[in-house]
């Protein structure tokens, strides 16, 4: 059950951060991204798009939060964009050099935290079935 708990926690955790990270970019634009400066009118639209985007998928997370148990396929999918956005960083970097060091940061917690998700997505299910 100790699974269950962290998983629904962490679950939570990150549709509240995504939503809220999302909605930060949407308000503040090339403002709301470190290291950036003013990077011009159409990236700074990109980035509020993307902001935009970045909150449904918080409100994705958010969901899946709210059901019980916790949807494991809706926890691995989420997961696998989580992890797309890290290999994607990871292009960057091989593509374009270091970034800012927050991105470096955000980098290693993505890649981090995306097997933990895909470790705990069924916890929630196993647990409500009596399944250790």
């Amino acid at each position: 059950m100790a699974k269950a708990r962290i998983l629904r926690g962490l679950v939570r955790a990150m549709g509240y951060a995504c939503l809220a990270i999302g909605l930060m970019h949407v308000l503040l634009g090339n403002l709301a991204i470190p290291g950036a400066g003013s990077a011009g009118p159409t990236i700074d639209s990109l980035g509020r798009f993307l902001g935009a985007v970045f909150a449904g998928y918080g409100l994705a997370w958010l969901w899946a939060a709210r059901r019980s148990p916790i949807p494991a396929s809706a926890v691995r999918g989420l997961a696998a964009v989580f992890l797309l956005g890290a290999l994607g960083r990871l292009l960057s970097l091989a593509a374009s050099g270091w970034p800012h060091w927050f991105q470096v940061a955000l980098t290693v917690l993505e890649l981090v935290l995306s097997p933990v998700f895909f470790w705990l997505a069924d916890a929630e299910e196993k647990a409500l079935a009596g399944v250790k």
